[in-house]
């Protein structure tokens, strides 16, 4: 019987990008192939933690709310493929179906919004044995070139406006370039875990958002509950 490791199951606000504030049950998968620097859910990389649930019970659990939207997220959900029937049977059941996604790997499944978040130059972490790996699969131009044609789509862009944003900047161009992106599908969101922190740097990004068509967005749960889990 197939199964995912899960970090945590949730309902809450959708905190960032183009369905910001819709109510949404999250499920959190545990692992990941990359660790950014900057991650702000080790529990569900750089340490995987949470018990190993049948597909039948994660369903059960995610049909207990009585909100419509369902994100997997993680982690990276669509390194296993269990994810496929997970996404298929809750949309089954009238749930529309978010996939949160670092953009390396391709699967086909039930998906309403492929919501991948490229990884930057700026996620490479320093001086530990994963800075080689992550540097070498943080980037998979094929694969997120699939993801955009096969799903509608939003890319979402972590960045320090205060550190190297013009580095960011020429990254994320090439990336939307290569991916044949649009650039009002694009989201710039400022890296940061506390609320002044990230209202200072997104009120850096707007001119930039201005000047290149791309998307501002916050992180509305960290704005309301903090960078706490469960939000």
């Amino acid at each position: 019987m197939s199964g995912l490791r899960i970090a945590e199951i949730f309902t809450s606000i959708q905190g960032e990008g183009a369905w910001l504030g819709t109510p949404s049950v999250f499920v959190r998968v545990s692992g990941c192939n990359l660790r950014c620097s900057w991650c702000d859910t080790p529990y569900a990389s750089w340490a995987p933690e949470g018990p190993v649930m049948t597909i039948d019970e994660i369903v059960e659990k995610v049909l207990e709310s009585s909100t419509s939207h369902a994100v997997l997220t993680g982690g990276e959900p669509m390194l296993f493929e269990p994810i496929v029937e997970l996404a298929d049977r809750l949309h089954a059941r009238g749930r529309t179906i978010t996939v949160e996604t670092a953009g390396t790997v391709y699967r086909d499944l039930s998906c309403n919004l492929m919501s991948i978040s490229p990884k930057l130059a700026n996620s490479t972490p320093d001086d530990c044995a994963w800075r080689d790996r992550h540097e070498r699969d943080r980037s998979s131009p094929d694969v997120l070139k699939r993801l955009i044609e096969a799903y509608p789509y939003q890319l979402k862009f972590v960045v320090d406006p205060e550190r190297d944003l013009e580095a960011d900047l020429v990254e994320i161009a090439a990336i939307v370039a290569a991916g044949g992106a649009e650039p009002g599908r694009v989201f710039l969101m400022a890296e940061g875990t506390d609320a002044v922190t990230l209202h200072r740097r997104q009120r850096a990004l707007v001119e930039v958002c201005l000047s290149r068509g791309y998307r501002l967005t916050p992180r509305l749960h960290v704005d309301l509950f903090g960078n706490t889990r469960g939000t």
